[in-house]
This record gives C-alpha cells, structure tokens and sequence, in this order.
C-alpha cells in the first residue's frame, strides 16, 4: 500500500462523526488529519474523541495545507458550492454528503472547478454502496429479472428532523427524496425523463410556513419507458424505513427490510420483532465501504462510482420533483 490519504472533515455533526470515526479507526489506507466545525468546541471535542491532533473553525486552514489530500464536507447544503470550489482550487479531492449544492445553477460552477482542478468529487449517496443495492444491481446487470421496467421506493423517517433543521434542508423532495431518485436511476440504468410530485402536511403543521411536506409521492419516467413511484415520509413512527423493489420483464427484486435482524418472536397474544431505529444503522456497511471507495479512487487514480455529475442530474430531479409538487403539474427534464 502506498501512503496514507491524509482527509481532514468539515463538519461533525451526526453523520460528519460517523465519517471521521469510519476514516480514523477502519480505513487502513487514511488517516483523519485535522477537523473542521463552525464552533471551535464541537471541533475540538471531535478532534479529541477521535485522537486528531488538528482542529479549527476555519476551513481554509485545511486548504491552506498542502500535506492534506481530501475533505469530507459535512455540513449545511447552502455551504457546499462554496467550499466545494475553494477545495477544488487547493487540489483537494473532495467527498460530499447529499445533495452536491443547494441550487442547479451552483452545481454548474462546481463542476467546471472539479474538473478544471483535476480532483475527484464522490457525492454520498451511499445506498450505492450497500451490499442489498449493489447484489441488486448486480443480478439485474446479469439479466435476472430480464429488463427493468419499474422501481418502487421508499423512505420513511420516524419523525421531523427539528424545524431549525427543515427551514434550511430544501424540502423533502431535496433532502430525502433524493436518495430515491438517484439509486432508481442506479438500477435500472436510465435517465429521467419526468417528474410528477405530490405533498401534504399531515402530522407536523409546522413544515406549512417553509412550503414542506411530510408525506410525498413522487412518479418518475424514465426515457425509455420505464417508470418509478417513490414515497418520501417523516411519519413512520415505529422506526426508520428503507425498502425498494425492481420489477422486470422477467421477475422482481425486492431489496431492504422492515427488521434489523430476521427475528420475529411469537407467544401467546403477543409477538415482537426489532425495528432500525436510524439511518446510521440502517447504512452502517454502507457509509464505510463508500469511504473506503473513496479512498481507493484516489490511491489508484480511478474517477468515484457516484460523482458530481451524478450529483448534479439527482438534484435536477429533486428540484423538478420540488417543482411538480408546488405547481401541480408535470415538469419535463
């Protein structure tokens, strides 16, 4: 192996954490070189849980040190375009959590400064990565199901993320959806062609003053025919949800499950079964080996399964979807 990539991470929030723990302690080719958080506290706190020497609340610090290879940006979407740019123009290869940018026209500029920079950008849909959705992708790859034709999707959260948190998220179809409309495209293998959304406020009259929705339903056709439903949802309650189905012209993939562990247990009047409280649970392998592909990106020079371009044409989609919903008709890509 050679040298270790040398990652600093921007933003350790929930997800931000898991990222630089996964880097710090099960990546053997990486290594967690300093830490990045809007408050110096959250920074240093990170910075020393995960044995970091490094930490700052100011990110051109990192982009300053040319001893730093890449960035694991994790933080508010409306912040990503910016500093996206500014890694690029420092020679950073640049992870990103979902979405890319806040708005299209960013994602354009962005682009251009990833690959006029020559850095690779990995956006983190990490359902790509996940042993159910690749097995999947592999056995409609080798024609199992014959020709997909339709994907079913759902993403169900057990409850609002705070209102702090959806008046800066973009809306459902931006923050959840996305997820949806990425891995439908992922496989079955082609390209939206429309969207037609729909929304309601069901459970959290709060969302109402930010033009979100807790419940949506989205329907997607593909340019060849085919099509997708996908229902977004922060009302499940019992736990976190994330299932999908392929139908094809020769049999269906049903990918996910309700259960953390295949247990249901039985008694008289009464039977019990777990539920995955959390995405990070739900995604554990996932969020790991999207990094540990990262990593290998940059060591062999390799462009990332999932880049800005995938980035880009997600968050066209979800912005169609967002824009469906509020007109109430269909919008063309």
């Amino acid at each position: 192996m050679g040298k270790k990539v040398r990652c600093a991470v921007i933003g350790v929030g929930r997800l931000g954490f898991v990222h630089a723990e996964n880097v710090a302690n099960h990546i053997p080719g990486a290594e967690v070189v300093a830490i990045v958080a809007s408050r110096k506290e959250s920074a240093e706190r990170a910075a020393r849980e995960l044995g970091v020497r490094n930490w700052t609340n100011d990110p051109q610090e990192v982009f300053d040190d040319p001893s730093i290879d890449a960035v694991i940006i994790v933080t508010p979407t409306k912040t990503h375009a910016n500093l996206i740019i500014r890694a690029a123009r420092s020679k950073k290869h640049i992870f990103v959590d979902k979405p890319l940018t806040e708005r299209l026209e960013e994602a354009d500029m962005v682009i251009k400064e990833v690959q006029e920079n020559k850095v690779f950008c990995q956006v983190g849909f990490m359902r790509r990565f996940d042993p159910s959705y690749m097995e999947a992708k592999r056995r409609i790859a080798q024609g199992d199901i014959g020709e997909p034709i339709y994907f079913k999707g759902l993403s169900r959260d057990p409850g609002s993320p705070p209102e702090e948190y959806i008046k800066t998220s973009g809306g459902i179809f931006i923050d959840l959806c996305i997820h949806d409309f990425d891995i439908a495209r992922f496989l079955l293998g082609y390209e939206v062609k429309s969207v037609r959304a729909f929304g309601e406020v069901l459970v959290h009259p709060f969302m109402k003053k930010y033009n979100d929705v807790d419940q949506s339903m989205t329907f997607v056709e593909f340019t060849n025919g085919a099509s997708a439903d996908i229902e977004g949802s922060r009302n499940s309650t019992f736990g976190y949800d994330v299932r999908g189905e392929v139908v094809g012209t020769e049999g269906t993939i049903q990918i996910g499950s309700l259960q953390r562990h295949n247990n249901i247990i039985m008694t008289k009047n009464k039977s019990f079964h777990d539920t995955i409280p959390n995405f990070s649970t739900k995604f554990q392998d996932a969020f790991l080996l999207e990094l540990e592909g990262f990593i290998n990106c940059i060591q062999n020079g390799e462009k990332p399964m999932v880049n800005e371009i995938d980035g880009k044409i997600a968050l066209a989609v979800a912005v169609a979807a967002t824009e469906s919903f509020k007109k109430k008709q269909i919008v063309y890509l």
